[in-house]
């Protein structure tokens, strides 16, 4: 290890130090002996054991724990420490902004264990009023958080979505370019990606390098017809350069996933110089499938059958919000703040859902303050009718599957979205036990983000899907597809599952401000995916519609 090495070695041995509560005096003296490492003009690795100990700062103790560094390369003191400490948590040490304080009040009063979950507590504004954070400090942490998890290698669509679309526009203005088109997993809308590609049609591949190291990309590489490269905001891009007459063969086969391509070869050819996609599928005499579909799951089968859906969801078709937070716990925008939103943006309604009182880190409300706010809604709902707003709560599934109000109160809302946000850490038994009691309690209406999983930053806890489904089906209870970009949660892949077993989906942004009511778009685009009916949408309903749902489902109210 060389002396910066060591140094690093050492300052996360001392920020886990202080993280557990060690002695201070001992975390003092290890933050002593990186001083004195810093100022060693000599390689610590070119040194005898006896040597080490004589630099001052650094003595018997702490020098063994540098000789072992150096020797083999691990410390039995740092082992220990990281042995006791989440994965997580020590991620969290490398976030610029956070130091061994903040994260353990982020670990303890938070419950946060991981970057993801970080990122999603910025995004609903959880570190605001917490001691020692702030809206400054929230927006820092949120931008070094971005910056860390653009660095993995994947990202989430909605984190390149914007730029892709400046790309977009910027290529085809350049001098020499004929035509361009998004294409790969980001022109297929997956939720998850691994670059920015683009079909490229110029005379040759010079012209692209050029374009490329005028914008100043780096790790600019040529394979073939394909250029690999980095914009200077970090995102990976791959431009593949064709004629004009190849364009259609080379968009095809770049934005289907491999297992579409075999599919697809198994009955048509790809011809170089198609007119358009179109015709290439002609050629298996397939009708069109859209880029969203060329996943490689039904979508050629419905084809050869003609039965591919003309009446998938459209974000234009939603008529309401659902899942929707305010200030009355942790949103950002008074009630009547979302209200107004949503008529502006030409809803007929919005379904509030505040955090319930587990919710404690988040504001969640107790009885009384739910009788304020139903008082509110009544007042607003007089004001700005025909618009409608549902009193709705956002009700923490707890650990024993139980909803956290007693039955006269959850029997006071129009809806309730049952929730699971503590204790996640759950073996498949014990998740289905919870779920499945929180299902079956006659007062869900919804079953809220059924896994918990946040994209590229927590798994989720495991379920059997097709269980949770057919215990929403047999119960009366929509499913959540929560289009916040960081959950996407139903994954969309079980939607077939719900179509089939008549389980209706609601496409819900979980605001916690005016701007997150756009993240619906997002579950739209997965849903299309999908393959999701308009019909089969719960928030593309009318009022009638939903209330002739919801008092439906209050038969299953045992009185």
């Amino acid at each position: 290890m060389s002396n910066k090495e060591i140094v690093r070695a050492l300052r996360l041995i001392t920020n886990l130090m202080e993280l557990h509560d060690e002695n201070p005096f001992k975390i003092k003296s290890y933050s002593f002996a990186q001083q004195a490492i810093e100022r060693c003009p000599a390689q610590l690795s070119q040194m005898s054991l006896e040597n080490l100990y004589s630099i001052k700062g650094i003595g018997r103790s702490i020098g063994d724990v540098v000789w072992d560094l150096l020797t083999i390369n691990a410390s039995s003191v740092l082992d220990n420490l990281l042995n006791k400490t989440p994965e997580g948590i020590v991620q969290l040490l490398m976030i610029k902004g956070l130091g061994p304080k903040k994260i353990k009040s982020l670990w303890q009063d938070l419950g946060i264990e991981s970057v993801g979950e970080l990122l999603y507590a910025c995004n609903e504004n959880r570190l605001i009023e917490l001691k020692g954070f702030g809206e400054k400090t929230q927006n820092n942490i949120k931008q070094s958080i971005e910056y860390v998890m653009a660095n993995a290698g994947k990202f989430k669509y909605a984190t390149l979505e914007a730029e892709a679309q400046t790309l977009l526009q910027q290529i085809s203005q350049y001098a020499g370019i004929e035509q361009v088109q998004l294409t790969g997993a980001m022109r297929r809308r997956l939720e998850v990606v691994e670059n920015i590609a683009f079909v490229v049609c110029c005379p040759s591949m010079e012209v692209l390098l050029q374009m490329a190291n005028k914008w100043e990309w780096q790790g600019i590489s040529v394979h073939d017809n394909e250029l690999h490269g980095y914009t200077p905001l970090g995102a990976p891009v791959v431009l593949y350069c064709c004629s004009p007459d190849g364009l259609a063969a080379q968009l095809f086969r770049t934005t289907a996933t491999t297992k579409h391509l075999e599919q697809f070869l198994a009955l048509g050819s790809i011809p170089e110089q198609a007119t358009d996609e179109a015709a290439i599928y002609a050629t298996a005499q397939l009708p069109y499938i859209l880029p969203e579909w060329r996943e490689g799951r039904q979508e050629i089968r419905l084809a050869q059958q003609n039965q591919l859906p003309t009446n998938c969801i459209r974000t234009d078709q939603l008529r309401g919000i659902i899942h929707a937070h305010t200030t009355y716990s942790d949103g950002q925008n008074t009630l009547l703040d979302m209200a107004q939103a949503c008529i502006a943006a030409g809803y007929e309604y919005l379904g509030v859902s505040d955090h319930s009182k587990s919710a404690f880190y988040a504001g969640g409300l107790y009885e009384e303050k739910i009788a304020q706010q139903q008082r509110e809604i009544d007042r607003l709902n007089e004001k700005l009718a025909p618009f409608k707003i549902y009193k709705g709560i956002e009700s923490d599934i707890l650990s024993d599957g139980s909803l956290d109000y007693a039955s006269d109160v959850l029997a006071s809302f129009d809806f309730i979205i049952a929730s699971v946000h503590s204790n996640l850490k759950m073996t498949e038994e014990k998740a289905m036990s919870r779920l499945l009691k929180a299902i079956e309690n006659p007062y869900t209406t919804i079953l809220g983000h059924p896994t918990g999983r946040l994209l590229l930053s927590r798994a989720g806890y495991p379920i059997d899907h097709r269980k949770i489904i057919d215990a929403c089906a047999d119960n009366k209870v929509v499913i959540e597809l929560n289009a916040s970009p960081y959950r996407l949660d139903i994954d969309w892949r079980w939607i077939d599952y719900c179509m089939e077993r008549g389980v209706p989906i609601a496409i819900n942004p979980d605001a916690h401000s005016i701007t997150g009511i756009e993240d619906v778009r997002f579950g739209v685009y997965v849903a299309h995916k999908a393959m999701l009916p308009t019909q089969m949408t719960f928030n593309a309903w009318s009022c009638s519609e939903i209330e002739t749902w919801l008092a439906e489902k209050k038969q299953f109210l045992v009185v």
